[in-house]
């Protein structure tokens, strides 16, 4: 029977990702003053304006619109009649302390709020990623490569990318069954050329030969026409990107987001753990395909549960699999945030094409278990 899975990702124009990417600037900067700062930051973008609302507590001193004009300008956007323009655009803030009643649990070393997070890893890539999801994230880059290294000059910075795997019956990715582009542009290109340029810039450059026959469906912006972009074509919110953040749907997710939060919020400091885990279990040859569940309460340090689903992969059960997860790490808040090093100012990295599969992040590392 022929299976397809389908996974997306955005450009880091993207109005979602434009947002994500200024609380993460917020977030690094706090974390050069004061590493422990706490931080939940939340950015709301819509035509030439930006918000800022959220909870700071740090003796960090920052300049926020100085941040909030210099990550939109890194992005590229610099005109309010297409998408935003950085030296225009009109910013308000609402930023308040840390609830005491959080604090006083974060305090003490347990978790800054209940939840749930997943981590999940598997043998089809050399990253141990999801194959839909490795190659929408590649497209979704090299967009931005080819717009900023003007390869393709009349690319603006929003875009999305889409990728249908076909999968043989014992699951593995053996052909690209389609790929979605769409991508923002200057009026002046005809579809034409855009769709000729994209295939041969950023198509031919990503996808390997062998994945691609004749019968793959490739579109490039279905309706003929991506002027209009960022927050003036749609507002953007933090952490509405959460599948694209992680495992393109092919896992499952918790539901909390990661950008704008310090590592005392488990949503993100766990959800790192669980995915270092995960792909050390399949690193280490005890199983192809990992999927690790942690559970927490507010104020409690240690996980109130820990799941493992191998899917029938493992070479080992899944219950020594847990056993050996329980005696070899220290998964509370703070044990995580030591061993993952995550009071350092490295979240800007992480925030767009996925916060996992990227070799030089810490809970990327391989080690033996």
């Amino acid at each position: 029977m022929r299976r397809f899975f389908t996974s997306e990702s955005v450009t880091e124009g993207h109005p979602d990702k434009l947002c994500d990417l200024i609380s993460d600037s917020i977030l690094d900067e706090c974390l050069m003053q004061d590493e422990n700062s706490r931080v939940a930051m939340e950015t709301f973008a819509s035509g030439n304006k930006i918000t800022i609302a959220g909870q700071l507590t740090s003796t960090a001193r920052i300049k926020l619109s100085e941040i909030v004009r210099n990550t939109i300008k890194e992005i590229g956007y610099d005109n309010a009649e297409t998408d935003i323009d950085y030296r225009t655009c009109e910013i308000s803030a609402d930023i308040t302390r840390q609830s005491p009643d959080i604090a006083m649990g974060v305090d003490i070393g347990g978790a800054g709020d209940q939840g749930i997070m997943f981590g999940y890893a598997c043998d089809e890539t050399e990253e141990y990623m999801p194959y839909a999801i490795s190659m929408a994230h590649k497209l979704s880059k090299r967009l931005t490569e080819v717009r900023k290294e003007k390869i393709i000059p009349y690319l603006r910075p929003d875009g999305k990318t889409q990728v249908t795997v076909e999968y043989s019956e014992d699951g593995k990715p053996i052909r690209i069954e389609t790929i979605l582009i769409s991508t923002q542009h200057l009026d002046t290109v005809t579809i034409e050329k855009l769709k000729e340029d994209i295939k041969k810039h950023v198509i031919d450059a990503v996808i390997p030969s062998n994945m691609i026959d004749e019968n793959t469906n490739i579109y490039v912006n279905p309706t003929g026409r991506f002027v209009i972009g960022g927050p003036l074509g749609d507002t953007g919110l933090t952490g509405r990107k959460i599948i694209v953040d992680t495992y393109g749907g092919y896992a499952r997710h918790g539901g909390g987001c990661f950008s704008g939060k310090d590592a005392s919020k488990v949503d993100r400091s766990a959800a790192y753990m669980a995915r270092f885990i995960a792909k050390n279990i399949v690193a280490n040859g005890l199983a192809k395909k990992c999927e690790l569940q942690l559970s927490y309460a507010i104020g409690m340090a240690e996980p109130l549960s820990i799941y493992i689903e191998t899917f029938g992969t493992g070479t080992v059960s899944d219950e020594e699999i847990v056993k050996l997860i329980r005696e070899k790490f220290d998964l509370t808040p703070n044990g995580i945030i030591k061993y993952l090093d995550l009071k350092k100012p490295i979240y800007r990295k992480t925030t767009n094409y996925g916060h996992f599969g990227k070799p030089d992040l810490p809970w990327e590392q391989i080690i033996k278990l």
